[in-house]
């Protein structure tokens, strides 16, 4: 099993048999990471979400990740640290006795 380094690796591979880290700065990794994530979106439109084509999410899911694991790999972020610390502070901000069972924002908790 691949862990998120090992992609990283291969991503960075298929890039540079590509010559494409010339486009691959951090501001254009995050408009196509905006973009992905709209075609993933794009998926769902006007459909309920049982109508849905799992193959599509699937497809347009991996290019979310690929250049989400690209631009932390710019950075140099440990992947699994920022989500743990992600995970840490909204576990300060929605405590489960205030948070549980609703979609309230943390500042109407």
């Amino acid at each position: 099993m691949h862990d998120w380094k090992a992609l990283c690796q291969t991503l960075r591979a298929f890039r540079d048999e590509r010559d494409w880290a010339q486009f691959h700065n951090a501001k254009d990794l995050a408009l196509a990471l905006s973009i992905e994530s709209s075609e993933l979106l794009e998926a769902f439109l006007w459909k309920n979400p049982d109508q849905v084509d799992p193959e599509k999410v699937k497809e347009e899911l991996a290019d979310v990740f690929a250049y989400a694991l690209l631009l932390a790999d710019k950075y140099s972020f440990d992947v699994q640290e920022i989500v743990l610390e992600k995970i840490k502070r909204n576990a300060e901000k929605y405590p489960i006795d205030k948070a549980k069972g609703t979609a309230k924002k943390y500042k109407e908790l």
